[in-house]
């Protein structure tokens, strides 16, 4: 049995440590704060991390996602019934890597842990490393994490990936990882229907083999074959640290394929994949998930980007409605600059965890969890959307972008059946 343990019931025993410590004066017992039933925050420090890749090129699109956790923290004044709120903003890349690292993910994840003021871990932000972290966390209270990107359908989803998946991430048995971001076993369907809507009628798939680019190119591969594609091969896992993929491109041309599908991330060479692709076949129709929906492919990717279909799983920002289209006027107006596409999702998971904190009303792992796992018809900048039983979020809306003029260019949105 777990005994919850009010701010009068820590003073009592404090006082009766003094006494015994031989103190001439008992410390005096406070009165639990009015206000709230049951309150164990007021007075409190409550610790919320969030763990993402900081170095590299992911930095673009992650600085957006710590801008909106900040304006969230901004918006609260730091506080939540009477608790302070302390955030860190941990970076779970290396510089030697240039990308997100298990090693350092692993780092974050026991660090967060072991403090017993950290109520709150906001991340992965790639699937790979919410492999990692899960399982720590899960021991851990367990932990509540909120991811705003993570996409992996393994992660949460019974016959959805590796036949010990989700349960090997939860050595409790008790789930402790939500999302606020639909998986890929819907955005990989997507992905193949609007394929075929395009007009490509043989697809050469690709992945980078990690756990996200991998898995949704499974996904997109199935899927295409169901609805009358015909896949050319694949998914074939592409060397990451190839200086040239002219080799491969030949081999993709000579096939007759009219469309290639890259599964993965810009971070795993996407753009030179690109270049050396258009160079040997300049009219090949492409197309990636949300891995690549980032400033940093069109960097890397240059002019051979131009034409590229992109899946993403959710609304890009300037087509958010209601209150998404507030925060959207807010954070350009603080910032600056347009947010980039998980900046919206970093802001909403910052919102509902702080959420889940005022309801469990309480310092304390488990009830936080329980009350995030609760959620049900929250109103936020995404829509009104609940958890369900797997901690995935129950919208299921996704948009198709285009690569014109060098710019990510709306197409349409998309609604998985």
């Amino acid at each position: 049995m777990r005994i919850r343990r009010t701010l009068g019931t820590r003073l009592a025993t404090t006082a009766w440590l003094l006494l015994a410590a031989g103190a001439l004066v008992a410390a005096p017992v406070a009165a639990a704060p009015a206000g709230l039933p049951h309150n164990d925050l007021a007075g409190q420090t409550i610790k919320i991390v969030s763990s993402l890749p900081r170095t590299g090129s992911s930095k673009g699109q992650t600085d957006t996602v710590v801008n909106s956790i900040l304006m969230c923290l901004e918006e609260a004044n730091y506080q939540v019934n009477g608790a302070t709120i302390q955030y860190t903003d941990m970076d779970d890349a290396t510089a030697a890597k240039g990308a997100w690292d298990a090693a350092k993910e692993a780092e974050n994840a026991n660090a967060a842990a072991a403090d017993p003021d950290v109520m709150l871990y906001i991340g992965t932000f790639n699937s790979g490393a919410a492999k990692v972290a899960i399982p720590i966390l899960n021991q851990a209270g367990p932990l509540a994490m909120i991811s705003p990107a993570n996409t992996y359908p393994g992660l949460t989803k019974p016959g959805k990936g590796e036949a010990n998946e989700p349960d090997v991430y939860y050595p409790t048995g008790i789930r402790n990882y939500t999302r606020v971001v639909p998986a890929d076993d819907l955005q990989g369907a997507v992905g193949a229907n609007w394929a075929k809507e395009l007009g490509a009628t043989k697809v050469y798939v690709l992945d980078d083999t990690e756990l996200y680019g991998h898995g949704i190119a499974v996904v997109f591969a199935n899927t295409a074959q169901k609805i009358g594609l015909t896949v050319a091969a694949g998914p074939e896992g592409i060397d990451t640290k190839a200086t040239d993929y002219r080799a491969l491109a030949t081999k993709i041309r000579d096939t007759g394929a009219d469309m290639v599908y890259f599964g993965g991330i810009t971070q795993n060479n996407a753009g030179k994949l690109w270049k050396d692709i258009k160079s040997v076949a300049p009219n090949m129709k492409m197309m990636g998930p949300d891995g690549i929906f980032e400033q940093a492919f069109l960097d890397d990717a240059g002019d051979a980007a131009e034409g590229t279909y992109i899946t993403f799983g959710g609304v890009p920002p300037d087509k958010l409605t209601g209150k998404g289209a507030d925060w959207y006027q807010r954070y350009k107006a603080k910032y600056g600059s347009e947010p980039e596409a998980y900046a919206a999702y970093g802001y909403e998971a910052c919102k509902v965890g702080l959420d889940a904190i005022s309801r469990a009303n309480v310092k304390d792992r488990r009830a936080i969890r329980d009350a995030l796992f609760a959620t049900q018809n929250y109103d936020g900048v995404l829509g009104t959307w609940s958890f369900d039983e797997n901690g995935d979020t129950t919208l299921t809306t996704m948009s198709g972008s285009q690569v014109q003029g060098g710019k990510f260019v709306f197409q349409k949105m998309i609604a998985a059946s």
